[in-house]
């Protein structure tokens, strides 16, 4: 492996306030371990990411009502302040890729970042935008509905028919506290309804969409790192074995494994936006067909995006740094049957029937853990602490809900102007 220069620090970015994100903390260790002086936007000082020894330093992100794009180019300039240096920007949610693009001309002197057009991370996370750019780049999608009012969404029911899979197109427009996920298996008429009800007003887009059975070896993704010359430098095509939610959830167990035709497709998307960076997509193979269908894509890491590591250490973040900082990037080496586990998730799936298949892979190949790492233990400590807390407030809150009857919210109270307190 040629010499890594680690001189130009890095800045981990992530809005989204999942203290559990492990792609984050992938992000931190990958960096971390070559020398690179990390930093990372994340919700909070006592995140578990916080624990890293690989982290240089912390910088919370502030709680925004709704994204601000002047809000977040003035938050990545006061930390660039705080770096003192230019630095490699490294977005780990969609949110924060999408407002890099669109805030890249205020942001390029003091950050390196892959060149892409404006609105191109968010024609991508906008799933509902995502079946459009499926068709023209002749990608197998399936078939998706955005309903505008319960009489359409009644509609999209009928057509799609039950189950179906619910999602919103710009998931991050969701308010926390209408806690609603990303995506859902609908199993009626009536939760159809309601999940048009409750995000109605958001912005945040439902969308109904033909839901594909799962089945063994159904579900895949790719990870690829793609220059400026649209070559993909690093990467590869792996199985989902385990998910968390069951059938419709992230990654809790997955196998490197090349495919053929999930790497097609993925290129042939690439190259059809001219996409240029790190890029995640989701794919399930269609039983009818025989397609494997585009679900998702994300323009930035996936959460298990360790998965794809070289021997030499060379994954899809180390790939972005070194060709961004102008290092060349290390030939592409596969390491078929390579094993990633989120515990957290994949102990929830598992719990809740989903299949356990063996953790083995072959030698040299290996197995990634995405919270416990020997050199770094501290951050699965603290996930665990923060997991089996959250776990036990839930089931606290079920009691008492159990024992006094739901919790009655206090009267809201309207605020006129002349009342609203001052912003300081």
């Amino acid at each position: 492996m040629p010499p890594f220069d680690a001189e130009v620090p890095a800045l981990v970015l992530r809005l989204d306030r999942n203290p559990f994100h492990h792609g984050t903390l992938g992000a931190v260790r990958s960096l971390g371990r070559a020398g690179v002086e990390v930093h990372a936007v994340v919700e909070s000082v006592r995140s578990p990411v916080a624990r890293s020894r690989h982290l240089s330093r912390v910088h919370p992100a502030p709680r925004w009502a709704a994204p601000d794009p002047d809000a977040f180019v003035d938050l990545l300039l006061a930390v660039s302040e705080r770096i003192g240096r230019r630095a490699v920007l490294i977005p780990m949610d969609d949110l924060g890729a999408v407002l890099t693009a669109a805030s890249a001309p205020r942001l390029a002197e003091r950050y390196l970042f892959p060149a892409l057009p404006p609105a191109l991370p968010g024609l991508l996370a906008d799933k509902g935008e995502l079946a459009a750019v499926c068709r023209a780049a002749g990608v197998a999608h399936p078939q998706t509905v955005v309903p505008h009012g319960a009489a359409e969404t009644a509609d999209a029911v009928a057509r799609l028919g039950l189950p179906l899979v619910g999602k919103w197109s710009r998931p991050w427009l969701l308010p926390p506290a209408a806690g609603l996920r990303s995506t859902c298996l609908v199993r009626s008429p009536a939760e159809a309804r309601a999940l048009y009800e409750r995000g109605a007003g958001t912005g945040a887009g439902l969308l109904l969409q033909r839901y594909l059975p799962d089945a063994p070896d159904g579900d895949w993704f790719f990870h690829g790192y793609v220059d400026a010359h649209a070559a993909c430098l690093a990467g590869g095509s792996g199985r989902k074995e385990l998910s968390w939610p069951l059938r419709t959830g992230l990654t809790a167990k997955g196998r490197w494994q090349p495919n053929a035709e999930v790497v097609a497709a993925a290129l042939r998307l690439v190259a059809h936006v001219g996409y240029r960076g790190v890029i995640d997509l989701d794919f399930r193979r269609d039983a009818e067909t025989g397609a494997y269908s585009l679900l998702d894509a994300n323009p930035r890491p996936g959460a298990q995006f360790r998965l794809f590591t070289g021997p030499d250490g060379t994954d899809v973040v180390r790939a972005l740094y070194l060709d961004l900082t102008g290092q060349p990037v290390p030939a592409r080496a596969e390491r078929p049957g390579r094993v990633f586990v989120a515990e957290n998730y994949a102990l929830l799936a598992t719990a809740a029937g989903g299949r356990w298949r063996s953790a083995r892979a072959p030698r040299g190949a290996g197995v990634e853990t995405a919270w416990y790492a020997a050199d770094d233990p501290r951050p699965f400590l603290a996930m665990a602490g923060a997991w089996l807390g959250r776990g036990l407030a839930k089931g606290a809150g079920r009691t008492a809900s159990a024992l006094c009857g739901p919790r009655v919210p206090p009267p809201r109270i309207a605020i006129t102007p002349e009342a609203q307190p001052t912003q300081h």
